[in-house]
């Protein structure tokens, strides 16, 4: 082959991967070729119906949800570890999410790496099995609406009922009672110009929101024997 059309053949592969990380923010992530376990990151905002600007960091979850059907059809893929540092964002595409994870069959583990905050808390207690860095902090507190807001009763029944779903949703997939989450989430003082809770590490584990400190080594220890449980004909059991 003429060192032309090598020259060719390599801008057009930095080319697609410029394209691909300009449309879809991701890159190829180079892995090995008998690799069994998938990576999920969750970055940035959790972009739901309404497309955020341009300078947000995002995971758009129309992206997430087919990688997740993906991971399920797959044979190769043995095992999913989901990566978390995130702000939040839209409740229902976070909830979308979440409940995909949880309704894998293939096992899963979950590490909150910097923060997984605000809706972040339902996609990290979705997996089987949750990890958290030691200085990794998660935010408890109400949900919010933006945009134009009918002040009439029906609008605050319906933040409750939403509110209701995540605090379902989350008491069930851990181990920390509605009572516990509940006074997390509405504490007063803890929250310089909000209220709520901004729970570290080791206290998300000790609240029982968290199944235990740590980072990738132990998330993958921890995946493997989860794999082969599922192997020898176990159940996987949260």
């Amino acid at each position: 082959m003429s060192e032309n059309k090598k020259e060719q053949q390599e801008q057009k592969s930095q080319s697609s991967l410029v394209d691909k990380i300009q449309q879809l923010g991701q890159s190829n992530i180079p892995t090995a070729p008998d690799s069994n376990i998938h990576v999920l990151s969750i970055i940035g905002q959790v972009e739901g119906h309404v497309q955020l600007p341009p300078q947000n960091k995002t995971t758009k979850y129309e992206h997430l949800l087919p990688q997740l059907i993906a991971i399920e059809q797959n044979p190769k893929i043995e095992g999913l570890i989901v990566l978390l540092n995130t702000v939040g964002g839209d409740v229902e595409a976070g909830l979308a999410l979440s409940e995909m994870i949880s309704s894998l069959s293939k096992p899963t583990v979950s590490i909150v790496l910097g923060g997984g905050h605000s809706i972040g808390v339902p996609i990290a207690v979705a997996t089987d099995y949750s990890y958290i860095v030691p200085s990794a902090t998660m935010t408890i507190h109400p949900i919010r609406l933006n945009g134009l807001v009918i002040g009439v009763p029906q609008t605050f029944e319906y933040m409750d009922k939403m509110q209701e779903r995540v605090i379902q949703f989350v008491t069930s997939h851990s181990d920390i009672t509605e009572e516990k989450f509940k006074s997390l989430m509405f504490e007063k003082g803890n929250l310089t110009r909000d209220i709520g809770t901004n729970v570290v590490g080791t206290d998300a584990v000790e609240y029982g929101l968290i199944n235990a400190v740590g980072g990738v080594k132990e998330a993958m220890e921890t995946l493997t024997k989860l794999i082969d449980v599922q192997k020898d004909g176990g159940s996987v059991v949260q």
